[in-house]
């Protein structure tokens, strides 16, 4: 049987074969070695042993994506504790109800947010102890903070945690249906056993470059971060300016020779549209895998035409499982396709099923809720007992098998077709509508760029559905072309009663379409 090895032992490991190796590549701010990055990470270690942080606390991190950053992931990890990623562009306030949510013992900050973090802070919460940073970049910020300190009060140097299986190694949080965000619990089993399976199904190696898009706080980093670590290759860091810039977010492909790509289908949609991908050498680049959303099948063929030699992956799942199902995109997309393709099959380190709203396995090819069981799914919710039971649908024998809300079809070629959120659907005129179907429609018009459908109460007509759409190049199709439209590729039962245009449709900070803001606008 394998030994069990924690997260953090991906950089110790890796550092020990490739010291000089450069681990996390920061433009315009740096690159460090894996031996740095370890000695960083174990200087850190220290210092936050010596305020009190011990196997089983939580520590915060209010830190821009840096090299800074990395190392406090993996510093946090050394003492036993688990890292709570804040988004640092999200109102402080929200950052302060996730921190003191789940009681960190202590918080990674930037200098800049400390004053209105200490104004927001509980009263009745003790205040965690602080490492403050000037600022990030380049780990000089984080080095400079843990020299200083240790100059004031020398910090022993403190043992490596031998971390179990089900120690908690993060958590992030995610928007909750009551308005506050719940904080899904991930341990370093669930984070392993994902990071193993990625390893064996697409045989990364010491050559690779990872592109680190996502932030910290969304669960797409997880692969980004440590299958990058684990193998020994480097991490390119695309700060969050840059990801949405795809003028330079192309040329940073090129210039870095990132050879393993990870993001949300809109960052990938954006990229093939504005980023003139055809100037750029893009060779070394051998992976594509998407996840967060449905990708547009005209976007998706757009982009395999422009850089036909990289492999595409669709990973699939919730915040809750990281991915479960996995998919890889045929080499050619026929021109007359305008489905999007299946999430695919179940990773080895999970199970699915899909069952009825009794819980009951339903036959393949009925529609059906995903539920996922094994070594990825979370623990639970931070402190919410109930909602986690919610969550989960137990079986007789123990086994708790999550729930994703999901609703698909099983195929016995194909794996699960993706149908619909069991939240999307709607009725109207007697009808089960699903959003994303009208939404997929949308789309088949050549001067759609994006398309964001949602449901409005209406006290006359029950519910209305209105479409948001955003144009190519500005231009917008009339409303008397648009309706023709949809009335020749949609029921008329799902034909939108209202449209708008925007220049763009806002994104959440893990760059998915933005429906509460939507909803906010319909108002």
């Amino acid at each position: 049987m394998t030994a069990f090895n924690p997260l953090h032992q991906f950089l110790d490991d890796s550092a020990r074969v490739r010291p000089e190796h450069p681990a996390v590549d920061e433009p315009e701010s740096g690159v460090i070695t894996y031996r740095d990055l370890a000695k960083l990470s174990d200087q850190l270690r220290d210092r936050l042993h010596y305020l009190g942080v011990r196997r089983g606390d939580r520590v915060g991190m209010y830190l821009r994506k840096s090299i800074d950053a990395v190392a406090a992931i993996f510093g946090i990890l050394k003492t036993g504790a688990a890292y709570v990623p804040i988004d640092p562009n999200a109102p402080v306030s929200r950052g302060v109800y996730i921190l003191s949510n789940c009681s960190i013992k202590a918080v990674i900050i930037e200098q800049r947010f400390e004053e209105k973090f200490r104004a927001e802070w509980p009263p009745e919460t003790p205040m965690p102890a602080f490492i403050l940073l000037e600022e990030t970049g380049g780990g000089k910020f984080l080095q400079k903070a843990l020299d200083e300190a240790q100059e004031k009060a020398p910090a022993p140097a403190a043992a490596t945690a031998v971390s179990a299986p089900d120690d908690l190694a993060y958590i992030l949080y995610t928007s909750g249906s009551t308005g506050l965000p719940k904080g899904v619990m991930l341990s370093h089993r669930n984070a392993t056993s994902f990071v193993n399976w990625c390893s064996d199904t697409f045989a990364p190696n010491a050559d690779d470059r990872f592109s680190s898009h996502a932030p910290f706080h969304f669960d797409l980093s997880i692969l980004d971060i440590y299958l990058a670590i684990k193998h020994a290759g480097t991490l390119v860091l695309i700060s969050e300016e840059t990801g949405k810039a795809p003028a330079q977010l192309a040329p940073l492909l090129a210039e870095k020779k990132i050879s393993v790509w990870y993001s949300t289908p809109s960052i990938l949609s954006f990229l093939m549209q504005y980023g003139k991908l055809e100037k750029y050498d893009c060779s070394a680049l051998r992976s594509v895998f998407f996840a967060g959303e449905v990708f547009p099948v005209k976007h998706l063929r757009a982009l395999k035409n422009l850089l036909p030699q990289p492999r595409y992956f669709n990973l699939y799942g919730p915040t809750e499982t990281n991915v479960c199902t996995w998919y890889e995109i045929p080499a050619t997309i026929p021109e007359e396709r305008n489905t999007p393709y299946p999430i695919g099959k179940s990773c080895a380190h999970v199970q699915c099923k899909v069952v009825d709203e009794q819980g009951q396995e339903v036959p393949a090819g009925q529609e059906g809720e995903l539920v996922v069981t094994g070594e990825g799914v979370m623990q639970g919710y931070w402190n919410l007992p109930e909602r986690t039971a919610q969550s989960f649908l137990a079986e007789h024998t123990g086994r708790r098998w999550y729930k994703t809300g999901d609703i698909v079809v099983e195929h016995a070629e194909e794996g699960y077709i993706y149908v619909s959120r069991r939240d999307r659907m709607v009725k109207k005129r007697g009808y089960r509508v699903e959003l994303g179907e009208i939404e997929a429609g949308l789309y088949k018009h050549p001067a759609i760029r994006e398309a964001a459908v949602i449901a409005l109460s209406d006290e006359t007509n029950g519910v209305r559905v209105k479409a948001f759409l955003s144009c190519k190049d500005g231009k917008r199709p009339s409303l008397i072309e648009l309706k023709g439209f949809c009335a020749e590729n949609l029921p008329s039962y799902m034909v939108p009663d209202l449209f708008m245009f925007l220049e763009t449709l806002p994104k959440t900070s893990t760059d998915k379409i933005d429906y509460q803001r939507l909803k906010t606008t319909a108002a």
